[in-house]
C-alpha cells in the first residue's frame, strides 16, 4: 500500500537572523490526518520555522537555503498574491496569545466573517450565517451571543475556540497550532486539543502542533520532532521516542518534565504550637456588577498555611483565585471572614494600615511583563531596597549581588535591561526583587507557567532552595497540576468561588473527594486517568 503524499514538505531549511542561524538543515513531512509536534525549548526554532511555512518571517530573517513545498507547490517561490491565496484556504493558523490575537474593537461574528470575505464570494447573509455555524462547530456556548460580543467578554478558552473557528473556516489542509494551549486551564485545554482533534479527523487535514509541552506531545501527536538550538536532536513516532529516547536532550527534558518524572512531594514537620504563617477564614469578597448590584465572587474560603510550607491554590479561569491572591495582598478587602498574617488581623487596623503585609510579597505570572522594561536589572532590584530600608548606596549595591548570588545569576547582568534577558532569567529577577523587601510569605501566581519545561524545573529547584535556607512560606497559585504536586504541602481546590476540598495536596491527588477535582486529575496531559487518580 502507498503511502499518501505529504501535505507539507519541508526539506533542508536554513533561516538566519543576521549572522545567528536560527533553523539549521531542517527536514520533515506532515501527513493528511496526522499531527506532527515540532518541541523544543525557547529558541530552539519551533516558531521560526511555523513563521517560514507561511512566510511571515520578520525582516531581520534570511532563508539561506531548503524548500518548502505545500501540496507540491512551492511556497519560498510563491509570489505575495499567491501566498494571499494560500494563507486561510490552504493553511490554517491557530497563533499562541488568544488575548492579544483578535481585535479588540470589533465583534466575534465579524472577525469570523472576515476571512470568509476575503476568500469566498458569499454574501453577507451566508457569511453571517457561515460564521455562526463555525461558531457553533467549534463548541462554543450560546454561538448567536457570542457573534455579537466583543473579545473582552469572552474567556480565553472562549477566545481560542474563535480563533479555532477562523483557522478551520475554508476547512484547510494544513493547520499549525503555535502553543494553541499554554495560557489555558488544564480542564479547557483538553477541550481545545479534543476540538482540534476531531476537526483534523472530520476534515482529514493535517495539524502541525509547535508546543513546549511534553505531555501534549505524547498524547496527541503521532510524529514528533525534537529540536534543539535549530536542529533536530530526535525524531520519531510519539509511541516510541516518549517509551525510548535516543537522544540525551530528550531523555533530559522527559527527565525534568514533572508529568512525565513527577518528583518526591514535600514531606516537613511543623511544630503543633507554632503560629500560623497566614490563617484565612471563611473568606467572602464581592464585586460590584455594572447594574450597581453586588455579587459574591469569594463566598466562605477556609485554609491554613503553616511557617516554612507551601500551599497550593487550583482552579480554572474565573473560580476566584486572582481575587482570593489580591485580598491577600491587601489589594480588596473582603466583605466578610478574616485574613491573619502571623496571627495578626490584616484588616483590622486602620483604614491604609499596611503593617501586616510588609511581610508578604507577590511574583507574577509573565516574567517579561512584569519588569519595567526601561529600568536595568540593577535599578529593578534596588528599587525596593530604596523604599524599605534607609541606607545608603554602597549597602544598597553589596545588598544586590548578596540577592543575586542567592537567585544564581552572574554580576555582568546588572547593567542589561529584561528584553536583553531569557525568560528564566527575568524570572529570577523578579525573584530577587521580591526577596530585596526581606519578606517570609511569598504569593506566587502562575509563577513557571510561561517557561519552559526545563527552565521551570530549575526555578522549582530554586524555590525548594530559598525555602529550605530562609524558611520562606509559599502561596503557590498555578493551572499545572504536575507542578502544584511536586511543591505543595497542602492544597486548595477552589470552583465558583468556593472551596472543593483542602487538605494535604498528596492526599487529594491521591485519594480525591469531589468529582470536579477528579475531573481536573484526569485532564492532566501525558498521563491516563488510572496515573492520575
Amino acid at each position: 500500500m502507498t503511502s499518501p503524499a505529504p501535505v507539507l514538505d519541508v526539506n533542508d531549511l536554513a533561516i538566519f537572523y543576521g549572522d545567528r542561524i536560527a533553523v539549521n538543515g531542517i527536514s520533515f513531512t506532515a501527513l493528511p490526518g496526522k499531527t506532527t509536534a515540532l518541541i523544543g525549548e525557547s529558541g530552539s526554532g519551533k516558531s521560526t520555522i511555523a513563521k517560514a511555512v507561511i512566510r511571515l518571517l520578520p525582516p531581520s530573517a534570511r532563508i539561506d537555503r531548503g524548500s518548502i513545498t505545500l501540496n507540491g507547490q512551492s511556497l519560498l517561490a510563491a509570489s505575495s498574491r499567491t501566498l494571499n491565496t494560500i494563507r486561510g484556504r490552504q493553511i490554517g493558523f491557530i497563533p499562541q496569545d488568544p488575548g492579544s490575537s483578535l481585535d479588540p474593537r470589533i465583534p466575534i461574528g465579524r472577525q469570523v466573517g472576515e476571512i470568509l470575505r476575503l476568500h469566498t464570494s458569499e454574501g453577507r447573509q451566508e457569511r453571517h450565517d457561515h460564521a455562526l455555524a463555525l461558531l457553533e462547530k467549534v463548541g462554543l456556548p450560546d454561538p448567536g451571543r457570542c457573534f455579537s460580543q466583543f473579545p473582552h467578554e469572552l474567556s480565553g478558552g472562549m477566545k481560542q475556540r474563535v480563533l479555532i473557528a477562523i483557522a478551520v473556516a475554508l476547512a484547510p489542509g494544513l493547520i499549525i497550532a503555535d502553543e494553541p494551549t499554554s495560557a489555558l486551564d488544564v480542564t479547557v485545554q483538553r477541550q481545545i486539543l479534543d476540538l482540534l482533534d476531531r476537526l483534523r479527523e472530520e476534515n482529514g487535514c493535517s495539524v502541525l502542533m509547535i508546543t513546549h509541552d511534553l505531555a501534549i506531545a505524547r498524547d496527541r501527536a503521532h510524529d514528533v520532532i525534537v529540536m534543539q538550538q535549530g536542529a533536530v536532536a530526535e525524531r520519531g513516532l510519539s509511541d516510541s521516542l516518549f517509551s525510548a529516547p535516543h537522544s540525551p536532550y530528550t531523555r533530559r527534558l522527559l527527565r525534568d518534565s514533572p508529568a512525565f518524572h513527577p518528583r518526591v512531594p514535600p514531606v516537613r514537620k511543623v511544630a503543633p504550637a507554632q503560629v500560623p504563617a497566614l490563617e484565612v477564614s471563611n473568606l467572602t469578597i464581592t464585586h460590584r456588577t455594572p447594574g450597581g448590584r453586588t455579587s459574591p465572587t469569594v463566598r466562605n474560603v477556609s485554609f491554613t498555611v503553616q511557617r516554612g510550607t507551601t500551599h497550593g491554590i487550583i482552579g480554572e479561569s474565573g473560580s476566584g483565585k486572582t481575587t482570593i491572591l489580591r485580598c491577600l495582598m491587601g489589594l480588596i478587602a473582603p466583605i466578610s471572614g478574616s485574613v491573619r498574617i502571623h496571627g495578626a488581623d490584616a484588616f483590622g487596623g486602620r483604614p491604609g494600615d499596611r503593617g501586616p503585609f510588609r511581610s508578604m510579597q507577590l511574583v507574577y505570572q509573565n516574567p517579561w511583563s512584569s519588569l519595567d522594561p526601561r529600568l536595568t536589572v540593577r535599578r529593578i532590584i534596588e528599587e525596593p531596597l530604596r523604599n524599605h530600608f534607609d541606607e545608603n548606596r554602597s549597602w544598597r549595591l553589596q545588598r544586590i549581588h548578596t540577592l543575586l548570588e542567592r537567585v544564581h545569576l552572574k554580576p555582568d547582568i546588572l547593567e542589561r535591561y529584561p528584553s536583553d534577558i531569557s525568560g528564566g532569567q527575568c524570572q529570577r529577577v523578579a525573584l530577587a526583587r521580591a526577596l530585596a523587601a526581606e519578606p517570609d510569605i511569598l504569593v506566587l501566581d502562575e509563577f513557571v507557567s510561561a517557561l519552559d519545561v526545563t527552565v521551570q524545573a530549575r526555578i522549582l529547584e530554586l524555590l525548594t532552595e530559598l525555602q529550605n535556607d530562609l524558611g520562606l512560606t509559599f502561596v503557590f497559585v498555578s493551572h499545572d497540576l504536575a507542578v502544584v504536586r511536586q511543591i505543595s504541602d497542602t492544597l486548595s481546590i477552589i470552583r465558583h468561588g468556593q472551596q472543593e476540598e483542602y487538605g494535604r495536596a498528596e492526599s487529594i491527588f491521591s485519594h480525591p473527594a469531589s468529582d470536579y477535582t477528579r475531573t481536573l486529575l484526569q485532564a492532566i496531559p501525558g498521563k491516563s486517568a488510572s496515573d492520575c487518580l
